[in-house]
């Protein structure tokens, strides 16, 4: 794995690099002994079995790296009253205003690469408190806590790639990006049907075809704000759309359903119906229990499951 840590100057990215180095027997990348970005992506890439840390300062850099699958990019920002403990503790010397600190500070870290470098972060750790010591400390343990998650190994002769999602994140992935396209004004639903780890069909819930979509006023119900009369509610949902979209034949045998939403009675009795033999959703919904009996009783497995959200932010 290649950790790369960018980050706000005094920010800590020196705190991260030596904790990694230290406690978890990383190996500094040199990047200027190395020269250009080419060579060091060479260099990564001959040693990817090994675990390496580097200092991350230019974007170009970063659109050279990221495409390597063991390379993961952390950034770093603290408080302003860690930033001044560690320019005092730097530089020996306290600073004769605040103002001239942080005059110094901008002219680092609010360039538009310096910007654009750490929000493309896939990890960003935000160090609060004053106490430098103790930030350290809580620092020490994050990235412990960060780097085990990371360096996921099923069994000995399999290193999985850091940020390769497991099935369920990659299909409730899928999910979210397909309530993305929903145009219902109430709630944006997505669903993914597979068998086999692969995917039968998509939905998303909204008006029908041809009919004006809900957020331009196409379903009354949504557009007055109404939580009741869902009888009268035009938006099909994400499950239905998936469901006529695969229809019981493609369906199959030992599909499963994602959803980034649980269904409601309804759509559970359709997802029966298909034959569906397993559904997996990450939020809760208000009819949850009523749709629980229904899919237990036909002998569907329910579960729910989280994924992290992207980009993942650790507050320290």
């Amino acid at each position: 794995m290649l950790v790369a840590v960018s980050g706000t100057e005094l920010g800590g990215k020196k705190e991260i690099i030596d904790l990694v180095i230290k406690n978890h027997e990383f190996k500094k990348v040199d990047t200027e002994a190395l020269g250009s970005h080419e060579e060091t992506l060479d260099y990564v890439t001959r040693n990817f079995k090994d675990d390496h840390v580097m200092e991350l300062n230019s974007l170009e850099l970063l659109n050279t790296l990221e495409k390597r699958p063991f390379f993961v990019h952390f950034s770093v920002d603290s408080s302003a009253s860690l930033k001044v403990k560690r320019w005092e503790q730097v530089h020996q010397e306290n600073i004769d205003t605040i103002d001239d600190l942080f005059l110094k500070l901008d002219k680092v870290d609010f360039q538009a690469d310096a910007i654009q470098l750490r929000e493309k972060a896939n990890i960003k750790l935000k160090i609060m408190g004053a106490d430098l010591e103790l930030s350290n400390k809580r620092l020490e343990k994050a990235l412990e806590q960060l780097l085990e998650s990371l360096q996921i190994k099923k069994n000995p002769f399999e290193n999985v790639p850091p940020l390769r999602p497991d099935w369920d994140t990659y299909f409730m992935k899928l999910a979210t990006l397909a309530a993305s396209r929903s145009n219902c004004m109430k709630r944006k639903v997505g669903c993914v049907i597979v068998r086999d780890h692969r995917v039968i069909a998509t939905g998303y819930n909204g008006t029908p075809r041809h009919l004006t979509n809900c957020f331009n006023g196409g379903c009354r119900r949504c557009n007055n704000g109404d939580s009741k009369n869902l009888s009268t509610c035009l938006c099909l949902h994400a499950e239905e759309n998936a469901l006529l979209e695969a229809g019981r034949d493609r369906v199959g045998v030992k599909a499963t359903l994602y959803c980034d939403t649980c269904p409601c009675l309804t759509c559970s009795v359709k997802i029966v119906q298909t034959g569906i033999k397993e559904v997996v959703y990450s939020q809760t919904y208000r009819m949850d229990e009523e749709s629980f009996k229904v899919l237990t009783s036909a002998g569907i497995n329910v579960r729910q499951f989280n994924f992290t959200p992207e980009p993942r932010i650790v507050i320290v």
